[in-house]
């Protein structure tokens, strides 16, 4: 079935999957690794050094695991100037692992480089294990501990993930986006409205997970545009539990729904789900502190077509400047760019979209840059509240 977005709505979003990264040298065998693996040409391999030139990723199923998304990234030993922005991109892949694999080719010692990822690993909490490539090459395996592959035969091929979805698997419990607020029977608003900048004949991502989980929970959720709210709440015969509105309508919405009905925004419910609301609130705190001059970084984790009125380039910049009565300096990143902490200091305050396009990995990585650096940062719903004065009832709904 096609759904709402242009895309099955069984499909599990990128940023819903297991990432699993694959780091080693080059020829070190990873990208025949990565094919074996899923069973699939994703990687193209080469006798050459180098071949891996930028991540690639994957979306897929991968048994026994389920949804996920493989990385296949440049060697860690690739030199030159471009050679080493290639290790770069390979290092910023780090930031949305949730699984790595180290492709270590068994006919040789470890390196450096690759002591230095599985440090990484270890500083960063990534679950990862090491893959000794190329067994069949070897005459005796002297590690009885160390699980040998083979890309070439299959061998191991089958343990490897195994390995891989044991580590993959969390103990911590299942995080919901709203269900956790809702008692099966209630019934919840959502605000959507539609206007140029909304895609034509579909709804954006939070919405359709916002609406999928309500339903999981056994719950009845009703949508309508800003300009019907009224009419809606008119109409029901009892309170809804809660309304959900987008959050560029935040002000209206909360100039019409009755004080004693709870109203967030999908942005905040997301700044819950995969990152620190509470972080997050602190950070809004910066908006109204802001002076003529400071760098102010609006950052987002998808990439789309900027037009006329784009929330991120437009009318963000436009509501901090009259809610702060200042004139800061702004600058923007898109997908995967944002900057490391040493860079970010120069910034007094970073605004980010609420993240829907990214994993809690990735989120939870730029949060820990910004608290690296000790810039504030705070998402866009939370911003916004905090510009209409309703951020205290926005985040009403949560335990902070």
């Amino acid at each position: 079935m096609q759904g709402i977005s242009g895309s099955s709505l069984n499909d599990t979003p990128s940023g819903e999957r297991t990432h699993i990264a694959f780091f080693g040298l080059r020829n070190a065998g990873k990208s025949s690794l990565v094919n074996a693996v899923t069973g699939q040409n994703l990687a193209i391999v080469s006798d050459i050094k180098g071949t891996t030139t930028d991540p690639v990723s994957k979306a897929m199923e991968l048994l026994p695991l389920g949804p996920v998304v493989i990385i296949d990234t440049p060697g860690l030993d690739d030199e030159g100037e471009l050679g080493g922005q290639r290790v770069k991109r390979a290092m910023n892949v780090l930031a949305k692992c949730d699984v790595a694999v180290l492709v270590h080719d068994a006919t040789s010692e470890m390196t450096p480089a690759e002591r230095e990822i599985l440090a990484l690993f270890e500083s960063r909490k990534i679950p990862h294990i090491t893959a000794h490539n190329k067994a069949d090459l070897l005459t005796a395996r002297p590690d009885p501990n160390a699980l040998y592959v083979s890309a070439v035969t299959g061998e191991n091929v089958s343990a490897l993930k195994e390995r891989i979805a044991s580590l993959a698997r969390k103990d911590a419990p299942e995080k919901r986006l709203v269900a956790d607020l809702l008692t099966p029977g209630d019934v919840v608003i959502l605000v959507v409205p539609v206007d140029k900048a909304a895609p034509k004949g579909r709804l954006i991502l939070p919405q359709q997970q916002t609406i999928r989980d309500i339903l999981d929970s056994r719950c009845s959720c009703l949508v309508c545009q800003d300009t019907e709210l009224p009419a809606m709440l008119k109409a029901l015969t009892a309170k809804p539990r809660l309304v959900i509105t987008d959050s560029q309508v935040f002000g209206k919405a909360d100039a019409v729904t009755p004080k004693d009905i709870p109203l967030t925004s999908f942005s905040i419910l997301f700044a819950r789900y995969k990152g620190d609301l509470r972080t997050l609130a602190d950070g809004a705190m910066k908006l109204a502190t802001l002076k003529d001059g400071d760098k102010v970084l609006i950052s987002e984790g998808c990439t789309h077509h900027r037009q006329c009125g784009d929330i991120g380039t437009e009318k963000m910049p436009m509501w901090i400047r009259k809610f702060s009565g200042a004139n800061p300096e702004f600058s923007f990143t898109s997908g995967g760019e944002f900057p490391d902490s040493e860079t970010l200091k120069e910034y007094s305050l970073v605004v980010h979209c609420g993240g829907c396009m990214l994993n809690e990995q990735e989120m939870k990585s730029r949060l820990e840059r910004a608290r690296m650096a000790g810039v504030p940062i705070v998402n866009y719903g939370v911003a916004i509240a905090q510009m209409h004065g309703i951020l205290r009832r926005s985040l009403e709904p949560f335990s902070l």
